[in-house]
């Protein structure tokens, strides 16, 4: 990483819901349940995907990777945001911000193409039940999950340096609560149509062509299901899809409205609203609609405690 001298000059001040002092009252007390629950929920799927030999499988391989993945994310940003909505003091270094958009933008990508990811695994387990073992194996697994940790390391390398060389002549006010490459953009004084046009192309390749593979996906899912004569694996097929399914809406709904128009009026007013949405409530519901609409995971839990139980005894 290499930012330009200007950058390194003094602290960003975060503007984020300053212009709201009420709303920021009631913003800390939800960001801090919300990551209290992400860190339990997310945790907890972790644990028992590992715990559990009866979730050794695709499905939850990469389950384990989105709950670290929004660990991680989360705690990327929420704690500095609660830092600014407690206190009058808005400011971040320039090297915690440059950590935050570089950690931010590299998870934010590889959630991107997990879900793709994972939508493929849905896939192969509803259209190719018989061939599933075979398709999905142990080997396709870890170098699918490296894919998509590594698109979001290479995007972040080049998006996140490229960002952060732009010269800012003396401007320091990021209106945002996070320190991401719109908000970034927008301070340069000089002309970043090019840098827009290669934030556009890059939301092309990890926004829209994941969210494509997943569409295409599920709509072999939705043929197959539609030839399904038995209501049991009817409601199993929509049992295995509709949680992920969920997921999608939430992830996807949220970024592509930042991403792919950063400077159209709707993202420019709602802007910190929505990336709240993707960066704080998605994170905190991913493990709560996992758990809640999965009869294998509450299983899982409910064998662990029982096992804890035993052994205390």
């Amino acid at each position: 990483m290499k930012m330009n001298n200007e950058s390194l000059e003094g602290d960003f001040i975060l503007v984020g819901f300053s212009d709201q002092p009420q709303l920021e009252k009631i913003l800390f007390v939800v960001v801090l349940i919300s990551y209290f629950l992400t860190l339990v929920g997310n945790t907890a799927i972790i644990l028992v995907s590992i715990l559990d030999p009866m979730l050794h499988t695709p499905m939850y391989y990469f389950l384990t990777n989105l709950s670290f993945v929004d660990l991680c994310f989360t705690t990327s940003i929420v704690p500095q945001l609660l830092w600014n909505l407690h206190g009058p003091a808005k400011t971040i270094t320039p090297i915690g911000c440059a950590i935050q958009l570089y950690v931010s933008l590299a998870l934010g990508s590889t959630e991107c193409v997990l879900l793709a990811v994972m939508a493929y695994d849905r896939y192969a387990a509803v259209c190719k039940p018989l061939h599933y073992a075979t398709v999905m194996h142990p080997q396709l697994c870890q170098s699918l999950a490296g894919v998509a940790w590594l698109s979001g390391a290479g995007n972040t390398l080049i998006q996140g340096t490229i960002t952060l060389r732009l010269p800012l002549c003396g401007n320091r006010k990021i209106y945002h609560f996070i320190c991401e490459v719109p908000a970034l953009i927008k301070l340069a004084c000089v002309d970043t149509h090019a840098n827009e046009v290669q934030l556009f192309m890059a939301s092309l390749v990890l926004l829209l062509l994941p969210l494509a593979l997943i569409l295409v996906s599920y709509g072999y899912i939705a043929q197959a299901v539609m030839r399904i004569r038995s209501a049991q694996a009817w409601r199993k097929a929509l049992g295995t899809c509709g949680s992920h399914l969920l997921v999608v809406s939430l992830f996807y709904g949220t970024s592509t409205a930042v991403y792919i128009h950063p400077n159209s009026s709707y993202a420019q007013s709602q802007g910190k609203f929505i990336t709240l949405l993707y960066t704080v409530v998605t994170p905190t519901l991913n493990p709560l609609i996992y758990t809640l609409r999965n009869k294998d995971v509450k299983g899982a839990m409910k064998r662990l405690v029982q096992k804890d139980q035993s052994m205390r005894e």
